[in-house]
């Protein structure tokens, strides 16, 4: 069944199998779920967001036009309500707008960084969580999801000129980050 592709398994739930939505929900949900862990920072917020996504693309697989990748049109509706998530939360204008020179200092003295496996992977994982919102969600398309600036505009609403902005932004406040924690040499 993992051989189906995307369109396959929408053509059968659109057929009445609605049991085969499953197959979508397996394939896609811990990507989303990482997706939302990135933006929310809170494991149940992801949880609850995740599962309203997946609702919401059950329903809107009817509209789902075939002119663009599945995955672009799912990683939109999950985005979204990430970001309805966020908008509902009375969130403190600190965090929307954090910059690197308001005091953000990494916990990872204590962790081992002398080539244990595992742990460039853990301290860069750290460093993105530090990022505000929309930057570690477009550091996290790009880099994990291998998505391209135009698939990441798609699923942002962001123009593309504005996602390579985003891009370039999070690349330097990561860079800052590094500098400010000392991390180059871990991290090299």
């Amino acid at each position: 069944m993992d051989k189906l592709t995307d369109l396959e398994i929408i053509e059968s739930i659109l057929r009445g199998n609605q049991s085969d939505f499953n197959l979508i929900i397996d394939r896609y949900k811990n990507r989303a779920f990482s997706l939302l862990r990135r933006i929310l920072n809170n494991d149940l917020d992801a949880e609850e967001v995740l599962q309203d996504s997946f609702v919401k693309v059950y329903f809107g697989l009817k509209n789902f036009r075939k002119d663009s990748k599945f995955s672009t049109w799912l990683y939109r509706i999950v985005y979204n309500c990430a970001m309805t998530k966020l908008s509902s939360k009375t969130r403190k204008i600190e965090m929307s707008t954090i910059s690197i020179d308001d005091g953000i200092h990494l916990e990872i003295a204590s962790q081992n960084l002398d080539g244990d496996s595992g742990s460039f992977s853990e301290v860069l994982t750290l460093l993105v969580e530090k990022l505000p919102p929309k930057y570690s969600a477009v550091i996290d398309l790009f880099y994990k999801e291998e998505l391209n600036c135009e698939e990441i505009s798609n699923i942002t609403g962001e123009s593309v000129s504005n996602v390579k902005v985003l891009l370039h932004r999070a690349r330097n406040m990561l860079k800052e980050l590094i500098e400010k924690n000392n991390l180059k040499k871990e991290l090299l």
